[in-house]
């Protein structure tokens, strides 16, 4: 209920085919201001393979409907729905929206993809972080074909850890910025799930692509954080390829009577950037995610756009 007593409901879309099959979850705005998901979903109800069906879909384009309402990436008590599941049915307002979500929505479920976006000011590259100690996950990971798959252990508090000891595997899609659209993320996003449902046999392959080039694993990233306070001017984006040492940045003061060079700590695939030139000394700056073959992800990521640009399952109309 909101606080003007207006009911508050968490709104779902079941397609159910007439076959049997698994039954997935696609969840967007858990943090209420990572609306990229939204549209993810919003292109995936009308995507043409999902016409015939074999299992069950359950879409939730907005679970945190109050951080959605108010722009903002928390619930109104400020607390971080992903970080308070499995919640509690008759705790905070973050507890019951957990507990809620995980019951009703989650344990009905096999497998579930988590959609999200950078924090404001910060963008991603398309990507999925999944544990890949878990043998389920992969192969679902590898069916998606993002630019690149992180590993990233699960976190306590965290949608992923409690659908996990539910024995849901979950993946995370993470791609673009906080409030923000990106077309060539939104379109990754609609593909890798299109992709992933081919995999388990819940629709046949038509409009995307199927056996595109296997995503880059990198096992383990970092940030480059600041080593002065002052202005940033960035030298490398999202999906660049770098080498450690390279400069990747350079902050001045507001004169310009001095500057300090940032460099790549190691060599890999910058997946993660702010996008505020303003920076205080200890800031993240570039996510760089460590690959063994850094020249073959660059190759990955720049398929992966090409791809996007011609899909079939995107005319001048849809995406307006």
């Amino acid at each position: 209920m909101m606080s003007d007593h207006t009911p508050a409901t968490l709104s779902v879309q079941v397609i159910h085919g007439r076959r049997d099959g698994p039954t997935m979850f696609i969840s967007a705005a858990v943090h209420g201001d990572e609306i990229i998901g939204v549209e993810i979903v919003r292109r995936l109800v009308g995507a043409p393979p999902l016409r015939r069906i074999s299992g069950t879909l359950l879409l939730i384009p907005i679970v945190n409907a109050f951080g959605f309402i108010g722009q903002s990436r928390y619930l109104p008590d400020r607390r971080d729905l992903n970080r308070s599941f499995p919640g509690n049915a008759k705790g905070s307002l973050a507890g019951r929206l957990a507990d809620l979500f995980l019951t009703q929505i989650v344990s009905r479920c096999d497998y579930g993809i988590d959609l999200h976006s950078a924090a404001i000011h910060r963008e991603n590259l398309p990507q999925l972080r999944i544990d890949l100690r878990d043998r389920k996950i992969r192969p679902l990971a590898e069916a998606f074909a993002p630019p690149v798959i992180v590993n990233s252990a699960l976190r306590e508090g965290s949608l992923r850890h409690a659908a996990s000891d539910s024995g849901v595997p979950v993946m995370v899609f993470e791609a673009g910025e906080g409030l923000r659209f990106d077309e060539f993320a939104v379109r990754v996003g609609v593909k890798g799930v299109l992709r992933v449902m081919n995999h388990l046999g819940m629709i046949g392959k038509g409009g995307f692509q199927t056996g595109v080039r296997p995503a880059p694993i990198a096992r383990k990233s970092a940030w480059t954080r600041a080593v002065e306070g002052g202005i940033l001017r960035t030298k490398r984006k999202i999906g660049d390829v770098v080498r450690q040492g390279e400069v990747v940045g350079v902050i001045s003061d507001p004169f310009g009577d001095w500057e300090a060079e940032v460099t790549a700590g190691d060599e890999g695939l910058i997946i993660g950037r702010t996008n505020l030139p303003v920076v205080n000394q200890g800031d993240a700056l570039f996510h760089i995610a460590t690959l063994p073959k850094a020249e073959i992800a660059g190759a990955a990521v720049s398929g992966q756009d090409e791809v996007a640009e011609s899909d079939p399952l995107f005319d001048e109309d849809e995406i307006m």
